[in-house]
């Protein structure tokens, strides 16, 4: 590759990112992904409305994209719980709180996931459910090495992550003591379905 041709795909790169960075800083609590203005989102990104079609085919694609990095931001979020766990600690209440530091740290990354979920688009709604099943079957995994069988971890794993999202999106609008209110419930939530799930282990023939 020429240092020329390098360059340019650079640059292109550089764009791209740009636009990714204006259509994530224009959402907010009012205004979903479905309402973002293509010829906005290229104003903010600095480029001709024309310019956008280089880099995205249309705004489905870019919101496609920002599901694709918004899930493997929680991804990302998973490990980071995981290695704080290698310090020790409770596996609930620090997966809880590493998960409420992330919708507080990146709101707008969280709020294409929870906007869209429920969204206009088919295929952003479907695109969603992939990444909140990547992120079932990670804590479904977790909970099997735990001694659960698959079903009953499954169970457990839709349960958790459905408290977690539901209590992730509150708090984006919330206020801090709110925030820490909705943390502390998440986790009692959670300490009741890992609880149940036992019992119901323990009375199992």
């Amino acid at each position: 590759m020429t240092v020329l041709t390098q360059s340019r795909s650079q640059q292109k790169e550089r764009t791209r990112r740009a636009i990714i960075e204006a259509a994530i800083g224009q959402l907010s609590e009012s205004q979903s992904f479905a309402s973002l203005s293509l010829r906005e989102v290229a104003r903010q990104a600095g480029i001709a409305p024309t310019s956008f079609y280089r880099h995205f085919k249309d705004m489905e694609e870019l919101g496609l994209t920002l599901v694709d990095e918004s899930g493997l931001a929680l991804r990302q979020v998973m490990r980071k719980a995981r290695q704080r766990l290698k310090k020790k600690g409770s596996v609930i209440a620090t997966s809880v709180k590493t998960f409420m530091e992330f919708t507080s740290s990146h709101p707008n990354i969280f709020r294409i996931l929870f906007h869209e979920r429920s969204g206009t688009t088919r295929a952003l709604r479907d695109a969603v459910a992939r990444e909140i099943q990547y992120f079932v079957v990670e804590l479904t995994d977790y909970i099997q090495n735990n001694g659960f069988d698959h079903a009953a971890a499954y169970a457990q794993a839709e349960a958790m992550v459905a408290v977690i999202f539901n209590a992730g999106a509150e708090s984006i609008a919330s206020k801090p003591h709110q925030r820490q209110e909705l943390e502390e419930r998440a986790i009692q939530q959670l300490r009741y379905i890992a609880a149940g799930a036992a019992a119901l282990q323990q009375k199992a023939p």
